[in-house]
């Protein structure tokens, strides 16, 4: 499945309720591609791995340490010459 964007206009409950449905539907033999530019959702839905894309290419990968740095930092330290 993808989710693309599933958090936009969402409040807080209705955020957990996404979120809730996501968690029970995950077996190991489904495949969610949830995409957010938020670390909001990514507090009750915890990924497995987390890319991100920049002009249409993945840039970055890592798991969810890697959206948690992006909230605290931003985006900068994945400019080239940042670090």
């Amino acid at each position: 499945a993808i989710l693309d964007e599933t958090d936009s206009g969402l409040d807080i409950d209705a955020l957990k309720l996404v979120a809730e449905g996501v968690n029970r539907l995950r077996d190991g033999q489904r495949s969610f591609i949830v995409i957010t530019h938020y670390q909001r959702l990514l507090d009750y839905l915890k990924p497995d791995r987390v890319h991100v894309l920049s002009d249409g290419r993945i840039v970055e990968s890592g798991d969810q340490g890697l959206a948690e740095r992006l909230e605290r930092e931003g985006y900068a330290f994945l400019e080239p010459g940042e670090a």
